[in-house]
């Protein structure tokens, strides 16, 4: 017997990649609001370099 259950979903590269993907987005993001400016740039890049770093926190004590 399998165990792997009927209703498992596939893993398809959209799946796979979405959350890296985002995370590296969201470091691009951030890394280019701190180079070009400062005032609300530099918030965005605040905040672009930190939601990266909080999500792999996240994840890392969700898989304990």
């Amino acid at each position: 017997m399998s165990r792997l259950s009927p209703k498992r979903r596939h893993n398809t590269p959209a799946r796979i990649f979405a959350v890296p993907a985002m995370i590296a987005l969201t470091s691009l993001i951030g890394l280019i609001a701190a180079l070009l400016g400062d005032g609300v740039l530099d918030v965005v890049s605040w905040v672009g370099l930190a939601v990266p770093v909080v999500m792999i926190g996240w994840a890392m004590v969700k898989r304990r």
